[in-house]
Order: C-alpha cells, then structure tokens, then sequence
C-alpha cells in the first residue's frame, strides 16, 4: 500500500484508512507502507503492524504480497502511480479527487482498459456508501414525482481541531528528500494547465481548481448520484476561500430546476454541509461533511415532508461504535405529529466503503465509484470554469 507525500495525506491514513483497514482484519492485511517520509513511514508500520516499510513505491506496488494499492498521496501523483500499480497487475484504491484535469483522469482510463490481470480501479468517494445515503435518502428522493429545486452547501471550519481530537494520534513527517517540493509543483502545474488549455494560469485559478478537488468533489459527486449530469452551468464566483455556482437540471418530465452549490472555508469550527432536494410536497436532506480533504465532522441526514420528517444523523466517524438512528416525525390520521427513532447502522461511512471494496475485488461486484464516474466530476469543474471565464 502507497501512502502520502505531504503531511495531508500522511494524516489520512492514520486517521481514516488505517484504523479501518486494521479492524477489518478478517477482509484486509496490510503488508507494506510507503511514504517520502521515513518519520511517517516507521510510525505507521510500528503502529499498525505492517510488515514491510519502504520510501519507494515501486516496491510497494511490486510486493509479492500486495493485491490491491492505496495511493492517499497528494493529487499531482495518483495517475502516475495508478497507471503503475495497473500496469504492474495490482487493483488500485485511489483517494478522490482521482486527479485535477480531464486528460490525466483519461489517461487512468486507458491504462485500465490494458490493465494486466484485469486489474480494476476503485475511487475513494465515502460519502456515497454510507447507509443512510444509500438506502434513506436515495429512496426519499425517488419518491418525489418532480424535483423542483436542490441545494448543495458545504461550509467548512479548520480541520485539524476536529482530527487532533480523534484519539489516532498521528505523526506527520518533516524530512522529505531534497527536491521533493519542487517535483510536486512541477507536477502540479502540469495539472492546472491541462485544466486551463491555453491559458494563463493565475494563482486564482489554482486556488479554485484544488479547492474543488479536494472539498468540492464530495458534494459535487454526490450531487451526481442523487440528480444525474447537469445540463450546464449558469454562473460559478470564485472570492477564495468561498465558491459558488448555479446549476440546471431536467426531470424526466422535461421540467428544468435549478441547483445552487456553495462551498467556503472559514475558521470556525462549526460543519454546516448538506444536500437539499426540493418537491412539491416534501424535503430531503442529507447532511454530511468531508473525509480527506478537511474533516468529515457530525454528520446528519434529515427527511423532511409534509407528512412526514425522518431524521437521520451521523455521529463522528472518529469515534468507533456511535449509533446511527433515524428521527421521523409525522402528521398521523388525528392531525398529531408522532415521533419515532430507528436505529440503521453503527457502521461508519469508511467502513461501510473498504467492505464494498472488497466485495468489488474478491467476490466480482460492481464497482460504483469507477474512474469513468469520476471523470464527470472533473468535467463539471470544467464546465464552471467556462462559466467563470464567460
């Protein structure tokens, strides 16, 4: 297994996948850690008892014992370190955003289509296989006969307050090789102009760009599965740290609405993120946060209808065991509202996420959250950055 190259991705092992990896022992072994930092390298080995350690990833990726890679690392490397992985046989887990521009995504694509052993690609979207999403707040929305406006919001305070909390104690290492910041930049910047062909790319088009790849992918791709491909965008502000856009959709009816996306990160330590959809006679909401990219703090889901409101809410996914339950409050026949909890699951949406993979990859299910579902993202980002520029 690869892990990260800046101290964001060192965090999100030791937060994130390694815990779950390591309690899911019966599916998982973790055989080798990779990472440019031999700090962060010997403290996740010792700590979750990995086997194999190495600054290398071509070792990782060629263990004799490895079927499946992880690349949690920063954005700029995942496609050169999936196509290596695919080339060399290994099914690959590639934290989202899978990369920052259509052709370096593309390029995943078609080294997948020649991947050695048929080995497959599975893009590290959590939100998308939580319980609740997929089973509460999938099915409410497929009850509305016509959607009649969405929202999407995703205001997000400092993370570190949230993870320094999480009782996972990580170590961030310091002591990367010499030339290794100016590798990642260079690689990066090779991304932004791929993601802004022919033109100048300012440090404000970075900014948008890695904004909505690192916090916006998680609203944008569940945005996807809930309504589908937008038809195009209308208008996208970018006023760093805050960004904004007006989406149209279609009903299957024909009937157009309209989606507004608001995303912005401040230094208050308050989550405010959900998806709203909007009928003629009921309101779902989903409340989530993020995972990698900032946190994924207090998450709730909330059902609200004119006869009816379940409610559902996510407790911390850093702490193991918390009950996920369902609130529903409803009008009964006498014109009362009734209250009821329901108990769904304990798991949480990381869990929930590696079991799915490994169904992917051991029993031959369908992969969900492939690179060619990914690659709608990208092109979404695409599309606000033509409207930003119009």
């Amino acid at each position: 297994m690869a892990d990260g190259a800046d101290g964001h991705a060192q965090e999100v092992f030791q937060v994130c996948h390694g815990p779950c990896l390591f309690l899911l022992s019966h599916l998982f072994r973790i055989e080798s850690v990779c990472d440019v930092s031999p700090t962060h390298v010997d403290h996740c080995a010792t700590k979750f008892s990995i086997p194999h350690r190495t600054t290398d990833p071509e070792e990782t990726i060629d263990h004799p014992k490895v079927d499946v890679v992880f690349i949690l690392t920063s954005d700029e490397i995942h496609a050169p370190l999936a196509i290596r992985s695919l080339k060399a046989g290994k099914h690959v887990f590639v934290e989202k955003p899978v990369s920052l521009s259509i052709p370096s995504v593309q390029s995943i694509i078609d080294a997948e289509k020649e991947a050695k052993g048929a080995a497959r690609v599975f893009v590290g979207y959590m939100r998308r296989y939580a319980p609740s999403y997929v089973q509460a707040f999938k099915r409410e929305v497929a009850s509305m006969p016509k959607i009649l406006y969405a929202r999407v919001r995703d205001f997000s305070g400092p993370n570190a307050q949230f993870v320094n909390q999480s009782g996972t104690f990580q170590v961030k290492g310091a002591d990367f090789p010499a030339g290794a910041a100016r590798e990642r930049n260079e690689k990066l910047q090779g991304l932004f102009e791929e993601a802004f062909p022919g033109q100048e790319v300012t440090d404000e088009k970075k900014k948008a760009c890695r904004f909505l790849g690192s916090l916006g992918s998680h609203d944008i791709s569940l945005m996807r599965e809930t309504l589908g491909f937008p038809e195009k965008v209308t208008a996208f502000t970018a006023n760093d740290p805050f960004y904004n856009a007006i989406l149209q959709f279609r009903n299957p009816d024909g009937s157009s609405y309209s989606v507004t996306y608001e995303s912005g990160i401040d230094g208050v330590p308050v989550f405010d993120a959900h998806l709203s959809v909007y009928g003629e006679r009921k309101r779902v909401t989903i409340k989530v946060s993020c995972c990698r990219c900032l946190s994924e703090e207090s998450q709730h889901l909330r059902l609200q209808a004119n006869h009816g409101a379940p409610q559902k809410q996510y407790d911390s996914p850093y702490v193991k065991a918390l009950p996920i339950v369902v609130e529903v409050e409803e009008a009964n026949d006498h014109g009362e509202i009734q209250r009821r909890t329901v108990l769904s699951s304990y798991e949480d949406t990381y869990t929930a996420e590696l079991q799915q993979l490994h169904e992917c990859l051991v029993n031959g299910a369908e992969i969900k959250t492939t690179v060619e579902d990914a690659i709608k993202d990208v092109q979404i980002y695409d599309m606000m950055y033509k409207a930003w520029r119009a």
